[in-house]
């Protein structure tokens, strides 16, 4: 009996064994994923949640300069929260933008999934060279649901800013969900990529409507 029972202790100390062999890339994965949101909330780690805001107001002398340009000011919150459901952080970003010659504020949201160095575990089992991945330099690719576009995300100056680019996105007028309040932001000469700077998250609570997580914010 005792041989039996040492037969089974072994057989079952190798199956942990070969199920725990991958865990050390996933271990390095993790690692990786901590650094990099370090990097986007300025050292910090979510406690469950984190919150990082970009802000750019195009002055009357760079707007001069730039007689394209529609975007009058552009604010951008990167947020993440700690979800036991997935081993590496899922961001969400929101977007809100005023134009230089249309009045009211306009938004929009979506998300970013997780940094471009992770691998998703479930895709362990597929050959690298058709993992899909995210291109070279960009940090996060964040869209909008239902075909609404999205911007690329890199950040930059020593993580102080970001740079943002986009095609196009859907926005809305006042937070509103109305399809008839529904435009886009198209790309053009002087709309297609933006550097902002990271800020206070208090200069980002207007994209912001749920309380609690107002206060969340506040928090931090």
């Amino acid at each position: 009996m005792r041989s039996i029972c040492a037969i089974a202790t072994l057989t079952g100390l190798l199956a942990i064994t070969a199920a725990l062999a991958p865990f050390p890339a996933l271990a390095d994965d993790q690692q990786r994923d901590t650094d990099f949101a370090k990097r986007v909330f300025a050292g910090s780690l979510p406690k469950p949640k984190a919150y990082a805001c970009f802000v750019r107001r195009y002055d009357a002398a760079h707007l001069a300069q730039h007689p394209l340009q529609k975007v009058s000011v552009m604010k951008l919150l990167i947020s993440t929260e700690k979800d036991p459901d997935f081993p590496v952080f899922q961001y969400a970003f929101r977007l809100g933008v005023n134009y230089r010659d249309r009045t009211g504020d306009f938004d929009s949201s979506g998300n970013c999934g997780h940094a471009p160095t992770i691998k998703d575990p479930d895709n362990s089992d597929i050959p690298p060279e058709d993992r899909v991945t995210k291109p070279v330099g960009i940090d996060f690719e964040c869209d909008v649901d239902c075909d609404g576009g999205g911007v690329n995300v890199t950040l930059s100056n020593n993580d102080n800013a970001v740079i943002l680019t986009l095609d196009h996105i859907r926005i809305w007028k006042g937070n509103s969900p109305d399809a008839d309040a529904a435009g886009a932001l198209q790309a053009g000469k002087d709309d297609k990529i933006f550097r902002l700077d990271r800020t206070d998250t208090g200069e980002c609570t207007s994209l912001v409507a749920d309380r609690k997580e107002l206060a969340a914010m506040r928090h931090k």
